[in-house]
């Protein structure tokens, strides 16, 4: 942006910000709730790490231990966790051979169609979770309890606005150099 792209107001010249035009204090209170966004995300993701290092298991495998917990049956077929984590069929059957071996998911011969199978989440998966997570869930729901209303509303509003922000960036396409 240069400052001929700058907004002009009705009270005289152009105002430039880095992108936008601001008032005062506007362009500091946006980089704060930005920075503190970034904040809440470094410290769950960390949390998450422990939380995946003391169950010994992978993103992927706690992803996907998570997508079942939350079905009505706790089970689901082997190409909604494709689909879901964005992997190959052959990398889901090497992390549901894992996810088996150490007791947290059953495969189960599909009812209806004997050449499929479903993927369940067992009770000690459950439990796992939820002895490990239970803690922080917590901690987290007493700080959403404690705000007034009119705060959640405003928060959820900005979740969803930043979640729709962040989904509509298309893909930069790198075009590779060509060859000499």
């Amino acid at each position: 942006m240069n400052v001929s792209d700058a907004k002009t107001s009705d009270d005289g010249p152009a105002t430039a910000g880095y992108w936008y035009d601001e008032s005062p204090g506007q362009r500091e209170r946006a980089r704060r709730v930005l920075e503190a966004l970034r904040t809440y995300r470094a410290a769950e993701s960390a949390m998450r790490r422990r939380t995946r290092d003391s169950m010994s298991m992978g993103e992927n495998e706690m992803l996907a231990l998570r997508f079942l917990l939350r079905q009505p049956d706790h089970s689901a077929r082997p190409a909604e966790l494709v689909k879901y984590l964005g992997v190959t069929s052959a990398s889901i059957t090497t992390m549901l051979d894992r996810l088996e071996k150490s007791g947290r998911v059953e495969r189960v011969a599909n009812p209806t169609d004997r050449r499929s199978i479903f993927v369940k989440a067992t009770p000690h998966a459950d439990g796992e979770v939820r002895e490990t997570l239970g803690r922080m869930h917590g901690l987290m729901y007493d700080v959403a309890v404690g705000m007034s209303p009119d705060a959640q509303e405003h928060v959820v509003d900005f979740l969803r606005r930043m979640s729709d922000a962040v989904d509509d960036v298309a893909p930069v396409i790198v075009d590779e150099p060509a060859d000499a």
